[in-house]
């Protein structure tokens, strides 16, 4: 069997907070609880398993690969709701995407100050 990422664990504020935000923002089912997490199931079997922290949060990165009409939905979710969005990580170029490798790429937080991105190619896939 190859190596393959099936779960993570995503340290949170409020867990029904960050799931839902996360599923509705990238158009996945709803969270479903398993013991303490509530998970979230993305298309290539990989779960981010959302538990409450009461500590000091350390915000974390978490890219998604996309196709093009899916970004298009997500980030019209992101418009839609006045977030804000950054074209790289840094925070340098506010209200724009990126075109990196020949794609499309943007990035924004959750509620927890996690930093989620959306990509339409991997890096370095590009000319």
């Amino acid at each position: 069997m190859p190596v393959q990422l099936n779960h993570t664990i995503v340290a949170v504020r409020d867990k029904h907070e960050s799931a839902t935000f996360l599923s509705e923002i990238l158009g996945v089912g709803e969270p479903v609880p398993f013991g303490p997490f509530l998970v979230v199931q993305v298309d290539n079997d990989v779960s981010l398993d959302f538990t409450d922290d009461h500590g000091p949060l350390h915000p974390q990165h978490y890219a998604f690969l996309v196709d093009e009409e899916r970004f298009d939905e997500i980030f019209g979710r992101i418009r839609e709701r006045g977030l804000i969005y950054w074209a790289d990580p840094f925070r340098r170029h506010q209200g724009e995407i990126n075109t990196n490798d020949g794609g499309r790429g943007v990035y924004w937080e959750d509620p927890s100050g996690h930093f989620l991105e959306i990509i339409t190619r991997p890096y370095g896939s590009g000319t």
